[in-house]
């Protein structure tokens, strides 16, 4: 189209533009052609379509706020209906109107937008509150406190979201906190309180070890300490300083007896080292005598052990490491001629003799009526009591000889 078509000049110089409402002036151009004049006021149009073209570019990029975008095209469509300008000018009316679905649909987009951002934060948020309310019921006292300022730090992080739901989740926040931090509070004047009873405790626990330092009375005052360890570890920390402090000083006293113990005990064992090497000579003579066990000479063994046992004793003691091994030595040998006098005792036992010898007679009589019956069946030809009293007689005998066996080992 040409710019004729859309205006046209007067004689005077006068511009029209032609619109769907019929023709109105836009100005005067008396100084020049009226091609000149129109091209004058077609160059304005042209600017207002490269406005146009603008604005549409930035609405469909989406580069302003559906607001800014509305207001713009207010404008730009006023500056178009009032131009004073040559060209179809009701084309770029139409032009701005097309924006206004396009505007309306990204206002709804970034509504839809805006929820879903807000639920993600009410969710968020709605995490950092349970978090905090699970913190407010535990026991976590080294971890709690250092994570209840990490949640509320993500709190302040978050944007908010509508007023009622937000202050909704930050009164559930703020007392999970304070109840957390009132527990946490009476938990460690709990603690304080204990361990001010336990530096009590242990400083009388100091003095009376620091007191038994010096004894020399070694097993009474080993118990002793043994005890007042027991109350120590039952009586629970004080301040980590003051404890640390308390322990030095009872671990000192500690040691300064069980050392001065231990010296007395290795002078004590090498004055009993000579004991010992007469109870390992007087030990080597009391396991000889355990073949002669074997051999039936039970009260030999029993006379010459008496007179090992009697050196033994007369030996003395040992040293501590020796106790055991040459305690328990003499001891298998003693617990090997016991058990061979229990055995010749059974073997010998007049009641069990007695016992055995009634059986063996009560046998016989029982034998001699089963072979009288026996001779009678067979008289009389009953085979089948014969058989039965054969059966009897047999299994009789068969006891007999057991019950013999058996009186014999204790003749």
């Amino acid at each position: 189209m040409t710019s004729e078509q859309w205006g046209r000049v007067d004689d005077d110089g006068t511009v029209y533009v032609k619109t769907a409402d019929g023709e109105r002036a836009v100005g005067q151009y008396p100084e020049g052609s009226a091609e000149e004049a129109l091209a004058f006021f077609t160059n304005r149009f042209d600017q207002l379509a490269f406005e146009v073209e603008q604005l549409e570019r930035r609405v469909h990029a989406t580069k302003s706020s559906p607001e800014e975008a509305t207001e713009a095209v207010k404008i730009v469509r006023a500056k178009v209906v009032e131009a004073n300008a040559v060209g179809d000018l009701a084309a770029l009316a139409a032009r701005l109107d097309a924006l206004t679905p396009v505007i309306a649909t990204q206002r709804e987009a970034r509504r839809a937008e805006r929820a879903a951002r807000a639920e993600q934060t009410r969710e968020q948020k709605e995490a950092v509150v349970r978090e905090a309310e699970r913190l407010a019921e535990s026991n976590d006292w080294r971890n709690g406190a250092n994570r209840l300022r990490e949640l509320l730090e993500q709190w302040k992080a978050l944007p908010r979201i509508d007023r009622a739901s937000d202050d909704a989740l930050w009164r559930r926040f703020s007392t999970a906190r304070t109840a957390y931090t009132r527990r946490r509070k009476a938990h460690f004047a709990e603690l304080n309180e204990k361990r001010e009873g336990a530096r009590v405790i242990k400083e009388r626990l100091v003095v009376e070890a620091e007191a038994l330092a010096d004894s020399t009375d070694w097993g009474p005052t080993a118990g002793q300490y043994r005890d007042l360890m027991r109350q120590w570890k039952a009586a629970g920390p004080a301040p980590k300083d003051i404890d640390d402090a308390l322990w030095k000083r009872f671990r000192a006293a500690q040691d300064v007896f069980f050392g001065a113990r231990d010296a007395a005990s290795a002078a004590m064992d090498a004055e009993f080292a000579e004991n010992a090497e007469v109870k390992d000579r007087l030990l080597a003579q009391a396991q000889e005598l355990l073949p002669r066990l074997e051999a039936g000479d039970l009260d030999g063994v029993k006379r010459d052990f008496r007179e090992i046992a009697a050196r033994w004793d007369e030996a003395g003691k040992v040293p501590r490491a020796r106790i055991r091994d040459l305690e328990n030595g003499i001891r298998r040998v003693e617990q090997a001629i016991k058990a061979a006098e229990d055995e010749q005792w059974r073997k010998s036992d007049p009641e069990k003799s007695a016992r055995a010898d009634d059986m063996i007679n009560k046998l016989e009589s029982a034998i001699a009526q089963v072979e009288a019956d026996l001779d009678a069946a067979r008289a009389a030809g009953d085979t089948r009591r014969i058989t039965s009293l054969e059966e009897n007689l047999e299994s009789r005998r068969q006891f007999l000889e057991m019950a013999r066996r058996a009186s014999a080992d204790f003749s």
